[in-house]
């Protein structure tokens, strides 16, 4: 899973699951209604990768300005941000179903303000509107269905929203390679997400709120109500039990973190050992997560797949259903190993994967980028002299140049394949409208993002390895550690503070992307992000500690007397010495 956070649950539970719901269809009905808002995430996140081809279609300034399509992309991250932050102050004021309700409004304003756009602000508008709505969703939706979930079930449904976050990812390519031939393309692709939202808020006006928000508020007797229709009758009074003394054990912890503004709380808990050694473990993998490049994967992977030489835009949109699938299966694998192999030895390992495909991704960019095709004066001047890129008639050396060359000499330059083999010598021509449709009416093939290669299909399967070594490690871990890793009085805070850094580093990697690829070459790209998992890679080795199967205490002990990393996750002296401490205190 690229943004957002994961429970996880065994094969037990979501046995128990399915019989559970079997009997009370009541369960489903409220995890499947609050779980729409992940899905909506998902789409919302992923569709931006197909659109994007069209928007520079339809809007000139939108194809020559690189910047300009980052900020299109990254708008919704920015948004993501501060709907988060939003996203859990209307959790404790209003309640989780206002929360969702309020979201849904956001993703159906915001889709619908992209479709109409006539002008690229406001596709970014709209993007900023559907960030605040995946920022809150990111939060809420979980947040919900885990409190209206009974808990002998609950990670498995929980489980079901991430589950949703990929598969809303997966959807909004199909719907992608579903327009690519209609007219209006972009404007269904991004629109069709109101259609959802519509869903999810209509659902939701017939829902009930959270019990423990319920209860939380004093309202004690409607908490009742909902947790009889989701528990046998005879269960009833237990789960209230139950509740009384969860909802007081929350709010002694609070107390002990004391009141003030949030900048107090987090000075507190950067203050405390324990949940600053707990930090770095938990910023680090979020970091992580984000600088090994996946959502340059996940938002530019149409694009990436035309930089290695399939200029067709459905043909791309196609290629790239592969990463979007293999990400969705990749969650279903991590929810079967986690709690078998441990959390750091999957993202170690999953990083060692990470690296070898990057580092090999790179050599396959840079040998396609030296084998490009050569440009011919002839072809170059087949359609007339002034179809030429001026770039190349005041070239210097014009007989040195290739097919990257040409696309990198400026943004008005294009290249026009050879008619009788696209490896073969082709034409530098000016990028326009009219040189795209002479091109085509020969049955060539016009590239303004990559070149001709026969290392394509190569770099494809090397973008599949890669979402394999990514999503059953990297892709769900860095949540769960941030689910134990700290101590449960400073969790939220920790957890806040770790999921802040993701998005911020997811800003940071999304907004940047293709100015790298424009400055260092989609090879020195991907080299650069290999870098980056190295050196992430490097602080999981030695910050990061094994915390499967420990008790939240055990996890506290080990973080207060030290870890010493140990290869693979294997115990270390000080997390022995504390296992032995606490089974004696036992």
């Amino acid at each position: 899973m690229v943004e957002g956070g994961i429970v996880k649950a065994d094969k037990t539970e979501f046995t128990e699951c399915f019989r559970t719901i079997g009997k009370t269809p009541y369960i489903m009905r409220l995890a499947l209604s609050a779980g729409i808002g992940g899905l909506l995430f998902g789409y919302d996140t992923g569709v931006i990768s197909g659109a994007l081809l069209y928007i520079k279609e339809d809007f000139k300034e939108v194809e020559r300005q690189t910047w300009l399509q980052e900020t299109i992309v990254a708008m919704a991250v920015a948004g993501a941000i501060i709907g988060a932050g939003v996203g859990g102050w209307l959790n404790d004021r209003l309640g989780r179903r206002p929360a969702i309700i309020i979201a849904d409004i956001l993703f159906f304003i915001g889709a619908i303000i992209m479709a109409l756009a006539p002008a690229p602000w406001m596709i970014i508008l709209g993007r900023i509107f559907v960030g605040f709505g995946v920022g809150m969703a990111s939060m809420t939706s979980p947040l919900y269905i885990s409190e209206t979930s009974p808990s002998r079930i609950r990670g498995a449904l929980v489980s079901t929203n991430g589950l949703l976050i990929t598969g809303g990812q997966f959807f909004s390519y199909l719907i992608n390679l579903g327009f690519t031939r209609v007219n209006g393309t972009w404007r269904w692709m991004l629109g069709v997400a109101a259609v959802p939202a519509l869903i999810q808020l209509i659902l939701m006006m017939s829902l009930p709120e959270s019990p423990r928000w319920l209860y939380r508020n004093n309202k004690v007797s409607e908490a009742e109500a909902i947790l009889s229709k989701i528990y046998p009758a005879e269960e009833v009074e237990e789960e209230m039990k139950a509740l009384k003394a969860s909802v007081e054990h929350e709010m002694k912890e609070e107390g002990e973190i004391g009141g003030g503004s949030m900048i107090t709380k987090v000075r507190k808990a950067w203050g405390n050992t324990v949940v600053r050694r707990g930090l770095y473990a938990g910023i680090t993998v979020q970091v992580a997560q984000q600088f090994v490049g996946i959502n340059t994967v996940m938002y530019y992977s149409p694009t990436i797949v035309q930089l290695a030489g399939f200029a067709s835009k459905s043909t791309a949109m196609a290629l790239s259903l592969i990463t979007s699938g293999l990400n969705a299966i990749g969650s279903i694998v991590s929810m079967m190993f986690v709690d078998r192999y441990g959390r750091r030895r999957l993202m170690i390992i999953s990083m060692f994967g990470i690296i070898t495909c990057l580092i090999v991704l790179a050599i396959v960019f840079y040998q396609a980028a030296e084998h490009a095709p050569r440009v011919s004066y002839l072809e170059s001047t087949h359609f007339g002299v002034n179809s030429t890129c001026a770039a190349f008639n005041s070239a210097q050396n014009p007989a040195s140049w290739n097919c990257m060359t040409c696309l990198k000499a400026a943004s008005e330059c294009a290249f026009c394949t050879n008619q009788a083999n696209e490896l073969h010598p082709g034409g530098c021509l000016a990028k326009t409208d009219g040189m795209k449709a002479a091109c085509h009416r020969e049955h060539r093939v016009y590239f303004t993002d990559g070149c001709p290669s026969k290392f394509g299909f190569l770099a494809v399967i090397l973008l599949g390895a890669y979402i394999i070594s990514y999503a059953p490690g990297m892709g769900t871990v860095p949540w769960i550690v941030n689910s134990e890793i700290y101590p449960l009085r400073y969790r939220g805070v920790g957890g806040g503070i770790a999921a802040v850094a993701n998005w911020t580093s997811n800003l940071l990697v999304s907004l940047t992307f293709l100015s790298l690829t424009e400055a260092l070459g989609s090879a020195g790209t991907f080299l650069l992000f290999a870098g980056f998992s190295a050196t992430g890679l490097v602080f999981i080795y030695f910050l990061v500690p094994e915390t499967k199967g420990l008790p939240i205490e055990e996890v506290e002990l080990m973080l207060q007397k030290g870890f010493k990393p140990s290869l693979f996750g294997g115990q270390s002296s000080n997390q022995e010495t504390t296992t032995t401490k606490v089974v004696e205190e036992a």
